[in-house]
């Protein structure tokens, strides 16, 4: 299998999966439009109760203390974890100051613990929202100016737009399947960013190695030349990619199966972003690169003084 990795051409395909991708991207942005994101009580007003009992607790006793306590709101959306002992219920409403000390009293009595109750205003999911997006567009920034500064502009450039493209990918997955987008999302698009920037960075190393050995005997004068270069890079990381993924995804596979239901969205994220961000590091950001390399000759052939 290595061996036939290694001596594939990945070039040849490059431009149909990137159109593939682009038309993927235009539909997919009418998908997210049109349904939206199920966003969690993090990012939208809501209530969270998180109560451990003594013995696994079922919904219709949890919706009867509820009841007992005055609070009238659909607790459709109940998660469990150690063996349904602990119990997190999610709900739109805000409870107000009555309703959390009646709410406390009949579960203390009731489950023998006083629950854990937190309310997140609209207001507070707006600002935990936008804070988000600017950790993401920070990320970039940052991103943009480090590759810059150790690599060109250009590879800054197709590594951030490989990222975005991960990111954005998983958040119509979450759309389609909706399921809940809260801040554990957020955390697994941070570190998918970083699986993905990272696979793509190690790839363009390898370019730049091969750019610069190449030029000790010729200086670049085509495509051709640039397209069979990045080629070689692929095909000496593809392995090393492959392998890093697999390996990572055993771990979050693990984690979704015989990980708590609150964390499931989280695992099933990075499960997402990981095969993403190698699909990325081959098919975006390659391709990108070599479409701003291409550009860029062009303009030296126009600019050079005609014999």
């Amino acid at each position: 299998m290595n061996f036939k990795l290694t001596e594939l051409n990945y070039i040849k395909p490059m431009r149909t999966m990137f159109l593939i991708s682009y038309a993927v991207f235009c539909l997919k942005k009418k998908i997210l439009f049109f349904r939206g994101l199920n966003l969690g009580i993090d990012f939208a007003s809501g209530t969270r109760v998180e109560v451990q009992t003594e013995s696994q607790v079922s919904q219709d006793e949890l919706a009867a203390a509820f009841n007992e306590a005055g609070v009238d709101e659909d607790i459709s959306s109940v998660q469990y974890a150690q063996g349904g002992t602990l119990a997190n219920v999610t709900f739109v409403g805000q409870l107000t100051q009555d309703e959390v000390a009646s709410v406390k009293t009949v579960f203390t009595e009731t489950f023998g613990n006083d629950p854990n109750i937190s309310t997140v205003s609209a207001e507070v999911g707006r600002d935990i929202a936008r804070n988000a997006i600017y950790a993401v567009a920070l990320a970039s920034l940052g991103i943009i100016l480090y590759i810059t500064f150790r690599f060109q502009f250009s590879y800054g450039v197709a590594t951030v737009v490989a990222m975005l493209h991960d990111a954005f990918f998983m958040l119509v997955a979450f759309s389609i399947f909706g399921i809940e987008v809260n801040l554990y999302f957020v955390a697994a698009i941070l570190t998918i960013i970083g699986y993905s920037v990272n696979d793509t960075i190690v790839t363009f190393d390898r370019v730049r190695e091969n750019i610069q050995a190449y030029e000790k005997e010729r200086k670049i004068k085509t495509m051709d030349e640039y397209r069979s270069l990045v080629n070689k890079a692929i095909q000496e990381t593809i392995v090393r990619s492959i392998n890093t993924v697999i390996t990572v995804i055993f771990t979050v596979v693990a984690l979704y199966i015989f990980g708590a239901e609150s964390i499931q969205s989280f695992a099933l994220a990075l499960l997402i972003g990981l095969v993403m961000g190698m699909y990325s590091s081959i098919f975006i950001a390659s391709y990108l690169w070599l479409l701003i390399k291409g550009m860029s000759l062009n303009k030296k052939k126009s600019a050079a003084p005609e014999a």
